[in-house]
């Protein structure tokens, strides 16, 4: 049997489908360590695989003394500017591939608050499409130093329509169309979880009926319900089909 060790970086929104709700009751079962909906998952899944599955979670990067933010430049920052990299708490990816076969990243739905662009500049953290595409342009080739360690990254949460507007919509459409299609390339170690296709059904926002409430973009229990297991899934085939048996979305 073969031991693989996954860490997956989160805040708030990946806590939800990790715990599969929103309710109050789960996450006291969650800060008591008992299991949830992705670590039940793999429970099951371990006593008839070849494989055994040991996954982490944690808030990266945590709200102190870094902030609560996990957006592209934040990655860049943390990770790979000579500025910051090493200098907080939090693990450095030196520190991360060390330790684990998968790492698993995404973005709070702030990072779909995209403005218009101005002149691109990687060490900037205006959330722009082309400060974007530098910032994941730069992970991709560092995540490619760790040939050992697979990268899962989920594309864009999204925002509910009564938080944003058709222009930002349409601008983070483009932005996870370019990574669908440009940046993810094949046979490398870097793969997607397709979050925001799930969130937005082929549409600019997040669904009505899987948002927390028209004013709140965190996805709801049923969206969580719904999805989790599509996460377990993609995970499964990453590490033991590189990603050929589901699509993006962790679909059979």
């Amino acid at each position: 049997m073969k031991t693989v060790k996954v860490i997956f970086l989160h805040h708030s929104l990946g806590k939800i489908v990790w715990t599969g709700s929103t309710s109050k009751w789960v996450k006291a079962q969650h800060k008591l360590g008992l299991k949830t909906a992705v670590p039940k998952w793999f429970s099951k899944y371990n006593k008839t695989s070849d494989y055994k599955y040991d996954l982490e979670e944690i808030d990266f990067p945590k709200r102190d003394p870094y902030g609560w933010k996990n957006f592209p430049y934040d990655y860049y920052n943390l990770w790979i500017n000579e500025d910051t990299n090493g200098k907080y708490p939090d693990p450095t990816l030196e520190e991360l591939t060390a330790n684990y076969d998968v790492v698993i990243l995404k973005h709070c739905y702030p990072v779909s608050k995209m403005e218009g662009d101005t002149l691109a500049d990687i060490k900037s953290n205006q959330k722009t499409l082309a400060n974007y595409k530098l910032q994941y342009q730069a992970l991709k080739e560092k995540f490619h130093q760790y040939p050992n360690t697979k990268f899962i990254v989920w594309t864009s949460a999204a925002l509910n329509k009564n938080r944003t507007n058709e222009e930002e919509g349409l601008r983070t459409r483009e932005f996870v169309e370019w990574v669908r299609d440009e940046w993810d390339t094949p046979e490398d170690n870097v793969y997607l979880w397709d979050f925001y296709e799930l969130e937005t059904q082929g549409g600019l926002f997040l669904k009505d009926e899987f948002a927390e409430s028209e004013r709140d973009s965190h996805p709801n229990t049923q969206f969580a319900q719904m999805v989790y297991p599509l996460f377990c899934q993609r995970i499964v085939d990453v590490v033991e089909n590189n990603g050929t048996t589901t699509d993006l979305t962790g679909r059979k």
